[in-house]
């Protein structure tokens, strides 16, 4: 994994010490997001178990995944921000075996409703699905 990533994500979440403060840097990572293509939004990309409509698009590009995103919902979008960041540019085996466990490290799941929880885990669950269909189309 790029530890310079890690690093990114960890000094934006180091000085939170309250829920509202996590929020608030997560929604901080949404408005990272870049634009989506509208032709993306397609129901194969819709990600279920979210509370707000969000959509993944997931592609391989010289053995490696990358992901764009786009929901209604600003803390969707830095949920999905920060794992996005953490693994773009990685191969699916990597994705497949490294669990988002550094978002555990800062309380971020903890942080989060019930709903938004199930769609930060929904979100990797279609990360991984993604990845595996590229591993076995091989």
């Amino acid at each position: 994994m790029n530890l310079e990533k890690r690093e990114e994500i960890q000094a934006s979440f180091q000085a939170c010490e309250t829920t509202e403060s996590i929020y608030q840097t997560i929604m901080e990572w949404g408005k990272k997001l870049p634009p989506f293509p509208e032709e993306e939004k397609r129901e194969e990309n819709l990600v279920s178990g979210c509370q707000s409509l969000l959509y993944l698009h997931t592609e391989m590009r010289e053995g490696k995944v990358y992901f764009s995103a786009t929901t209604d919902a600003l803390i969707s979008a830095g949920l999905a921000a920060l794992l996005i960041t953490f693994y773009n540019g990685v191969s699916p085996e990597t994705l497949l075996t490294t669990p988002p466990s550094f978002l555990e490290e800062w309380n971020i799941p903890a942080s989060l409703t019930p709903g938004r929880a199930n769609g930060l885990a929904s979100l990797f669950q279609k990360m991984q699905r993604d990845s595996l269909k590229f591993l076995t189309s091989r």
